[in-house]
């Protein structure tokens, strides 16, 4: 089945500005590669290359990236008069078969409102919706097999999320025994990666968050969690950058493509 994967890319990222001053944060990079070309790697490994990018905030970065990528991975010479270019890809060969349409949604411009801007360029009965900052091992196959069985207007992934903070183990004696660093919870929340039937859109509206629509949603019974207990990250702070990198190089569970 052929179901477009809108990404949200149009947000400031202010809670990192040492990155996203002069990029939108989904162009942050993660393992040399941006984190909004790892959250597509991981939709195309199963089968779904057709994107759209909701653009707001520095947009234009965006698009030069996929239509200069060639370019910026590879040596290659130009005659400056003529525009002639010749690419030598000794260095990359491997080609991403990625389709994209790129949208200018508007610079403050809630994460709703943008999809209800896209939706012109949905042109099937399903489709999917994520955000640009988060990236998981969830199977995307086992995800849209979920929403079909449950045949309901939407279906949300629920992840465990990290704690901020460090936790306390202590004994009954309330004697520590340890600091459990950053764990992962065991409630669930909604990890991003989402699939909605078309109908979806008459529950969005304009200047309101996405969540907003979810919640009219849920209030009809008509949304479902499809639960993954692997991998999520979101990155959300510099910290998370630098930890998501030292992850890429050491272990990186999101890497389900080869």
């Amino acid at each position: 089945m052929k179901i477009p994967v809108v990404i949200f890319c149009g947000g400031q990222g202010s809670r990192m500005k040492e990155e996203t001053e002069f990029r939108p944060k989904p162009m942050v990079s993660l393992g040399g590669k941006p984190i909004l070309w790892h959250i597509m790697k991981t939709y195309a490994h199963y089968g779904f290359n057709d994107f759209i990018i909701a653009l707001g905030y520095k947009g234009d970065y965006i698009k030069d990236y996929f239509l200069n990528e060639e370019y910026l991975l590879n040596d290659f010479s130009i005659n400056t008069k003529t525009g002639e270019k010749k690419l030598y890809k000794e260095k990359n060969t491997q080609q991403d078969d990625f389709n994209i349409t790129f949208v200018d949604t508007g610079l403050e411009v809630l994460t709703g409102e943008r999809l209800l801007k896209v939706s012109d360029y949905i042109d099937s009965d399903v489709f999917m919706a994520t955000y640009g900052d988060g990236v998981s091992d969830i199977n995307i196959a086992d995800l849209v097999k979920f929403f079909e069985e449950k045949d309901k207007i939407g279906v949300i992934s629920g992840v465990h999320p990290k704690s901020k903070w460090g936790l306390v183990v202590a004994d009954k004696d309330n004697t520590i025994k340890r600091f459990q660093q950053k764990p992962k919870l065991n409630q669930f929340v909604n990890g991003g990666f989402m699939v909605f039937k078309k109908k979806f859109l008459d529950y969005v509206k304009e200047g309101e968050m996405i969540e907003i629509a979810l919640d009219r949603v849920v209030k009809e019974g008509q949304l479902a969690v499809f639960n993954h207990d692997g991998f999520w990250s979101a990155m959300d702070t510099y910290q998370d950058v630098e930890e998501m990198n030292k992850q890429w190089k050491k272990d990186p569970k999101w890497k389900v493509w080869e």
